[in-house]
Formats: C-alpha cells, structure tokens, sequence
C-alpha cells in the first residue's frame, strides 16, 4: 500500500466529528503546536468544565488525512437568567474554533450550529479575537489588553507609564513583596472578598484548586503582602508558550492607596520576564469600568473581542453582564448578603454565568 504523503493529505477529504477520549493526546499535541489556538483550547478545560460545573461539553475536531486541522471546543449552559446556550468556552475570555488549516473553520462552525440546533439551544457563542461570521449577531462589549514583555527588567519597567512606574516604587518603598502560593488558599480569601464588594457571586474555591491540579506550573498564583507580611493583592495567572494570561485576582480595600495592585502589575510582568515570555495579557474588561482605566493607564492598547451569536430560538444577544437589568438587580442584593452565605450560594449561581 502506498504511504500517505503531504499532497494526499492537503487533497484529501476533510471531516468534522466529535472528540473521544483516544484523542486526548492528538488535540494536545495540535493545541500546543497551531499559532491559531489559546489556552483556552487546551484539552483540561473539558474535564474541569464538566466535573466542577457539570456543563455537558461538546468536543468538536476536523480532520483530513488522519491529521487534525482544527478544534472548536463547546460548553452547553443551561441558566434560569439567561437561558439555554452552547458556548465556545464559558468562563473563557475567548475560544471559537482554532484551525492549522483556513479551510477548516467554516465546516467546523457549520457542525456547531447543526449540534446546536440538535441540542434546541437558543443560541452559539463563539467567543473570537477576530471577528469571522459577518453574518451572525455580534457583540464587542469586551476588550483585551496585550503588551510586549522585554527581556530585561530596565525595558519593561521603562515601559511603564510615569505615573504608574511612581506608584510601583511606592509599593517597593513601602516593602511589598510578592510571593508565589502553592496552593489557592490567600488567593481565593482575597478574591472572595473582592467579588463580593463589586456584587458578583464568588467562583467555588474547588474551582480553582481544580486548575492548579490541571495545569500545574502554567497556573500560578502570586500573592503581595505588606512589611508585616500581610496578603493585601493576590493573582491567578496562566502561562501558554511564551505569554502570561493575568486572568483572576482579588484585594483588600486598602490595596489602593498602598499601590499594592500595581505592584502586583509590575511582579507579574517582571516575573513573566524571568520565565521568558514575550507577550503579557491582562485580560478583558468592559469600556468604562476601573478595570479599563487601570489597564490604558498601564500603556496596554485596547482590543476589541468579537463575540458572535448564531440565535436560533431568541431574537438578540443575551446580555449576561451588568448592563442587563437582572443582572444589576442581581448584584445590589448580593452586595447585602453575609460573606458566608454569599460564599455557600455563589457556586450554584456562578456556575451559569460563565
């Protein structure tokens, strides 16, 4: 029998089919390898989304030749507020397909809406860095911040706006230091009480003692403590190739005016550095918010995310943010809740928020 050589394969019949289990370590492989993938693509967000927020996933790969030429990665959201949804990926900034092959991305979107209408969702999401699908419904309420990271810390504390590169040597005069955690357990009391104050249920603790086991050293959590060696900021970040993802955090009041929270800016970047990367993400946020301001301020350049919407039994978007009136209801009452029942009931919220 003749071997299979590059020109069969690039010739030869693509498919889309779902993932199974013998394909672990083949979309592993592709996640790590394909420029068009995220960490969010990558295999442990299946089991960590269905064994912490028993969401049932739906694993899609196109392959041609026996080679894969893309992943599109689907969660299905079932939530009283906002209804019932599938969704590449909740609790993701972004996701939507990731291809090797351009040619491969329409037929995998035309399997996820075909599942979509299988499963009678009321919509897709496909949370994209670029927008594909002028067709369908589009929202891009979100932004995302990127930086280069230099290899030395001159440049990247150079790089630092003045104002801001004041507010770090504020925090290094006043003795903060930053610390890495073993495990999530100042982090998750900081975040806890953050979330809190901003009217957001807390993610479950599980959760994220969850992505340390998954990831293991591409998530780390950085805490900054005072001179008294008290936590007041804390990060969890991810790490995927050479970028660092600054994706969940938490303070006490204070952090503010002790500049405890550029601080940790600065430590992340610098530590980022040291590990070699080149690019620094910090995350989505929303125009007009502190998050935002803070971020511009710190010279990251806004980018829009393309979320987009194939609505199938709704007419518009879902607004599962706090621009929607249930949402800002929703918040002024768990503004009011004790830490302890805020803490007991959130997970079970939170869970279909994504």
């Amino acid at each position: 029998m003749r071997s299979i050589g590059s020109n069969d394969v690039a010739t030869a019949t693509l498919k889309v089919r779902p993932f199974t289990e013998a394909d672990r370590a083949a979309w592993a492989a592709f996640v790590e390898a394909c420029p068009d993938a995220t960490f969010f693509h990558r295999i442990e967000w299946r089991d960590i989304i269905e064994q912490t927020f028993k969401h049932r996933t739906h694993y899609l790969l196109a392959e041609r030749g026996g080679e894969i030429a893309g992943v599109l990665p689907l969660a299905q959201v079932k939530s009283l507020l906002f209804g019932h949804s599938l969704v590449s990926l909740p609790f993701a900034v972004f996701g939507g397909a990731a291809v090797s092959d351009q040619s491969a991305r329409a037929p995998l979107h035309a399997a996820a809406v075909e599942l979509a209408r299988q499963l009678r969702v009321d919509h897709l999401e496909l949370r994209n860095r670029v927008r594909y699908e002028r067709e369908w419904a589009h929202q891009d309420l979100y932004m995302t911040f990127r930086r280069p990271v230099a290899p030395d810390v001159q440049s990247n504390m150079q790089a630092i706006p003045g104002k801001q590169r004041a507010m770090v040597r504020k925090g290094m005069q006043l003795g903060l230091v930053s610390e890495i955690d073993a495990n999530a357990d100042r982090f998750f009391d900081l975040y806890a009480d953050n979330v809190h104050r901003h009217g957001t249920p807390p993610l479950p603790k599980r959760y994220f003692e969850a992505l340390q086991r998954a990831f293991g050293e591409a998530c780390e959590v950085m805490t900054v403590l005072d001179a008294d060696g008290r936590p007041l900021s804390a990060a969890l970040s991810f790490y995927f190739r050479d970028e660092l993802l600054y994706y969940y955090a938490g303070d006490v009041p204070e952090a503010r005016k002790l500049a405890a929270n550029h601080f940790k800016a600065w430590e992340l970047i610098r530590r980022a550095s040291d590990r070699g990367c080149r690019i620094c993400d910090f995350g989505r946020s929303k125009t007009g918010t502190g998050s935002f301001d803070f971020k511009t301020n710190w010279g990251f350049t806004p980018q829009p995310l393309h979320y987009e919407y194939e609505l199938l039994q709704r007419e518009s978007v879902p607004q599962n943010n706090p621009s929607n009136p249930k949402y800002r209801a929703l918040i002024q009452l768990w503004r009011r809740l004790p830490r302890t029942v805020v803490n007991t009931l959130g997970p079970s919220i939170v869970r279909n928020l994504g």
